[in-house]
């Protein structure tokens, strides 16, 4: 970025704080594991693109474009001028050459998405743009321009309109059922994709501190004199670690209609990639090109997805991760682990007048 804060290819009135640009940056730099490897082996397979275009007579983008344009307001030089400047700024930071129309829509319910097929749209609530200081709204928008990159406003459509068609055809029998199944399955990805985009928002806003505060006022509301970012990252580790294998299937039960991860496991995940060296090659220059994205092998992302999810759980301190990789080991006392585990979940017996006749075991 040039010493006045401006670029000479259209892109202007970017801000004066000297960050850095990637050029030609592949969205498979700041991608999760996981999210990658599902997006590498769609883009591969041949007609992909082609049919999911198909499914645009069916799906709402046009209802959704049009509902947008009459019943919000549109990003510009002459509305929401702030805005318009960090989503110049996002594009130019990662190199998106179009910039995605943005509007701002009145719900008090902090929110952002990208949604689209044929193009991407970026939508932010009011009350994100109210509860949300400037730095804190760069990451935002850097965030949903990740997504645009990344390509995931196509699934975040489908996933929106397969989530209201459930709901219609909830009366026909096993219809719900295998669209709910399909919705899960996006929903999983999703939540991965969240984690990408959350890295792409530090790579436009480059400040950790404005990030982990957006986060901290999504969770917790614009109070941050009454919040404390190392608390707030121990509410992730005993989250992650406290329990026993009951809270472990609350957990799952609790995630699964969400579309997004929780606020304090946003913030440590991260945290965790600000301060790896994936991060610190990307901001020195060195990260995968769009230019390369053809010739990305399918097998090799993963196999990068399956050793992040093995190192994932062998560094767990969740108790059914644990259990996991002592399964894997062959650990001897699985059994009685899991009847420990789960004793809570029966309801205990009355107590009886007289004494028992069962000799107390031990871990009783």
């Amino acid at each position: 970025m040039s010493d006045d804060g401006r670029e000479q290819t259209g892109h202007e009135r970017v801000p004066s704080r000297q960050r850095r640009r990637f050029p030609g940056i592949s969205s498979r730099a700041y991608e999760h594991p996981a999210d990658r490897s599902a997006l590498v082996a769609l883009r591969r397979l041949s007609g992909f693109d082609t049919v999911f275009k198909a499914l645009s007579g069916l799906l709402p983008e046009r209802s959704l474009r049009l509902l947008f344009l009459s019943d919000s307001v549109r990003v510009s030089e002459r509305q929401f001028s702030h805005l318009h400047d960090m989503l110049l700024d996002a594009c130019y930071i990662l190199d998106l050459e179009k910039v995605p129309p943005m509007y701002v829509t009145q719900d008090p319910q902090p929110n952002a998405m990208c949604i689209g097929l044929d193009e991407p749209i970026i939508v932010v609530t009011t009350g994100l743009v109210e509860l949300l200081d400037e730095e804190e709204m760069r990451a935002v928008v850097g965030h949903e321009v990740g997504h645009a990159l990344s390509g995931h406003s196509v699934y975040r459509t489908i996933l929106l309109f397969l989530t209201s068609l459930a709901l219609k055809v909830a009366w026909i029998p096993l219809g719900n059922l295998a669209i709910m199944a399909i919705v899960t399955a996006l929903r999983e990805w999703f939540r991965k994709s969240e984690l990408s985009a959350d890295r792409a928002g530090l790579l436009v806003g480059q400040d950790l501190r404005a990030s982990m505060r957006g986060l901290m006022k999504i969770a917790g509301g614009n109070h941050l004199h009454e919040m404390n970012v190392d608390a707030f990252l121990e509410q992730a580790e005993e989250y992650e670690s406290g329990g026993d294998l009951r809270d472990s299937v609350l957990k799952i039960l609790n995630v699964l209609p969400r579309s997004h991860p929780f606020a304090t496991l946003r913030a440590a995940e991260l945290k965790k990639w600000a301060g790896s060296r994936d991060y610190q090659r990307i901001m020195d220059g060195h990260y995968p090109r769009r230019s390369e994205d053809k010739d990305t092998s399918v097998s090799d992302s993963f196999r990068e997805s399956a050793a992040s999810y093995a190192s994932d759980v062998k560094s767990s301190k969740d108790p059914l991760m644990k259990l996991v990789t002592d399964l894997a080991g062959g650990a001897g006392d699985l059994g009685d682990r899991v009847r420990r585990g789960f004793d809570g979940f029966r309801t205990p017996a009355p107590p009886k007048d007289g004494p028992s006749d069962t000799p107390p075991q031990e871990g009783d």
